[in-house]
Order: structure tokens, then C-alpha cells, then sequence
């Protein structure tokens, strides 16, 4: 089930999934992220390339995982549909 077919059935649980998400593209780091992440890199790379910690790093991806932005996959994030969106960014 596609993200926002979850979250659909309702004007209530529409504006959370838009609430989740806009909170999750409107962080430039997360924007940088989501471009990194598209590129391939590891977190231990997006954490180094962007200068922040492991634990910050932890944070931002735990916000684009609830913003629908990314997904893991065999031990690695690829961007979601939504997520695409950094590519027009």
C-alpha cells in the first residue's frame, strides 16, 4: 500500500501525512540527505560528507522515515516516490 492510500481515508490523517512529510523536506540538511542518499552514499558517508554526527544523522533520518521520504531496503535507504521530490529541488 502506497503511503498515501494509508493515509487517505480521512481529512484528519490527510493533513498528518502532509504535516510528516513537509516537516521532513523543509530541513535543508534532510533536503542534503535525501540528495546523498540518492547518490548511493552510506550513512557513515552522509554523516561525514555533511559534518554532523551519528547521532544527529540518526534524527534526520528517523524524520524523512516518518515523512515518507525514505525507506530501508537490504540494509540501506532508497528514496520513496515522495521523496523524489528533492530531484526538482
Amino acid at each position: 500500500m502506497s503511503s498515501w492510500k494509508k493515509y487517505s481515508h480521512s481529512i484528519e490523517s490527510s493533513r498528518e501525512y502532509h504535516e510528516r512529510y513537509h516537516r521532513a523536506i523543509s530541513n535543508p540538511i534532510r533536503r542534503q540527505i535525501l540528495k546523498l542518499i540518492s547518490l548511493g552514499l552510506s550513512e557513515n558517508e552522509i554523516a561525514e560528507k555533511l559534518g554532523i554526527s551519528k547521532s544527529e544523522l540518526d534524527y534526520h533520518i528517523q524524520v524523512l522515515l516518518q515523512g515518507f521520504c525514505i525507506e530501508r531496503k537490504d540494509n540501506r535507504f532508497v528514496i520513496t516516490k515522495e521523496g523524489k521530490l528533492i530531484e526538482h529541488l
